[in-house]
């Protein structure tokens, strides 16, 4: 049994209205009682029109009955996926396209988000598409929305359903009337041209919900937004989601009293770990430490010192650290270029890391085929992108894939290329 991730009482919003209390406090308090494991895990994703995306891209992570590395899936879903493709194919922009729903729902640092081009040049039509299936308690829920830029004043329509049911609906292109099948909703106002941002987000802010599937739901959909992360793991530090500023990575380290847990981090990792903290006003640097054959203390500064990869060990850890030690974990974490700095050895270290964390759906980019492989994940957990589409390799091949084949051996040979 996966161990119980507890909020902080600082996370839970207590909120009444009319003796009735909102299905938001609700799913908090299940959250609260049964940790975010199997709260609500995305299933399905497609762009249209998005950046280098003409035309639909999709990532179904529903996985397959493979007998090893069940810790990569769960509940029939993928949980660690890595995703290969050549320069240039659209790795980056999948998952800013991803990341999109957090402009809609959430106020998450979302500026990363917001570069030019938006829309596909190949293309007249000026409406970008997404799709967002999720698995919450046993319901399908279905987000769809278009808009024309990044802004949610630009959403032309939205869609949400719960097992195949209108909750939510509108668009404005075809001058359909909005619709909201919520009790609690009914006294809301309906003029969609009066309502500028998302009306999830309206209803989320207006409205008492009574508690129901359909509410639920809809508030686990806004938990699951609120808690998304994309990060890279290059020389910047750009991320979108999950979190609010921009903290030095040591001092946010330390301050959440996990410097100790880093020093093991870059043990385990087979690092260089002599490093002690020190602090510069409100801020901590970290410096090597090393003492000479007289017994002379000398310290250099980490990050002005270390190779690449540890930076982005570094990285890793500080965005990973909630995760890894029980704290408020993120709902999903896409990581772009996650081994851009690392060798062989310290991708497969960071591979094993992840595949500890429960409850958090993890999607990294890679070029490295060394980790394509049986022994770290499954065949239904690497996705192969092409301009065109992209698919696991599962499905990839009529071949039945077994634990003893050789997944990168098959790649490298052309064996997925159909």
């Amino acid at each position: 049994m996966a161990p119980i991730r507890r909020l902080p009482l600082s996370g839970l919003k207590f909120s009444f209205s009319a003796g009735k209390y909102r299905s938001f406090f609700t799913v908090l308090v299940k959250i609260r009682i049964l940790g975010y494991d199997n709260i609500i895990m995305l299933c399905f994703f497609s762009v249209k029109n998005f950046k280098g995306f003409r035309d639909t891209m999709p990532l179904n992570l529903s996985s397959s009955n493979y007998e090893f590395n069940h810790e990569c899936v769960q509940d029939g879903i993928v949980q660690k996926a890595l995703i290969y493709g050549y320069n240039g194919v659209g790795k980056s922009n999948f998952g800013l396209a991803i990341m999109d729903i957090i402009i809609n729902l959430t106020d998450k640092k979302k500026d990363l988000l917001f570069t030019g081009n938006y829309r596909n040049a190949e293309t007249g039509d000026g409406i970008v598409e997404f799709c967002y299936k999720f698995k919450f308690h046993g319901s399908e829920v279905e987000y769809q929305y278009g808009k024309t830029d990044p802004q949610p004043q630009s959403l032309v329509y939205e869609s949400l359903s719960v097992n195949g049911e209108c909750v939510v609906s509108y668009d404005r292109a075809q001058k359909t009337p909005l619709v909201i099948n919520l009790q609690g909703a009914q006294t809301l106002n309906r003029d969609i041209s009066k309502i500028s941002i998302s009306v999830l987000k309206y209803i989320k802010s207006n409205a008492a919900l009574e508690p129901s599937v359909e509410a639920d739901a809809l508030s686990a959909l806004f938990d699951f937004a609120d808690r998304m992360l994309f990060f890279r793991n290059l020389d910047d530090r750009d991320y979108a989601g999950y979190s609010v500023g921009t903290d030095e990575i040591f001092t946010r380290i330390i301050n959440n009293k996990h410097f100790a847990d880093f020093v093991d981090f870059l043990k385990s990792a087979g690092v260089p770990s002599n490093i002690e903290p020190r602090k510069f006003g409100s801020l901590y640097k970290v410096f090597f430490s090393y003492e000479t054959e007289k017994k002379v203390k000398n310290t250099i500064d980490f990050w002005e010192n270390c190779s690449a990869g540890m930076r982005s060990l570094a990285v890793f850890f500080y965005w990973m650290q909630n995760d890894l030690f029980n704290g408020v974990s993120p709902s999903l974490v896409f990581i772009d270029e996650f081994d851009a700095f690392y060798d062989q050895r310290l991708s497969e270290f960071v591979i094993k890391k992840i595949k500890t964390i429960k409850g958090c759906q993890c999607i990294l980019t890679t070029h490295d085929t060394w980790i394509m492989t049986n022994d770290l994940m499954r065949p239904d957990c690497l996705f192969l992108m092409h301009k065109d589409k992209m698919q696991a390799v599962s499905a990839s091949t009529d071949k039945e894939l077994r634990f003893a084949h050789n997944i990168e051996k098959m790649y490298r040979a052309g064996a997925f290329d159909g």
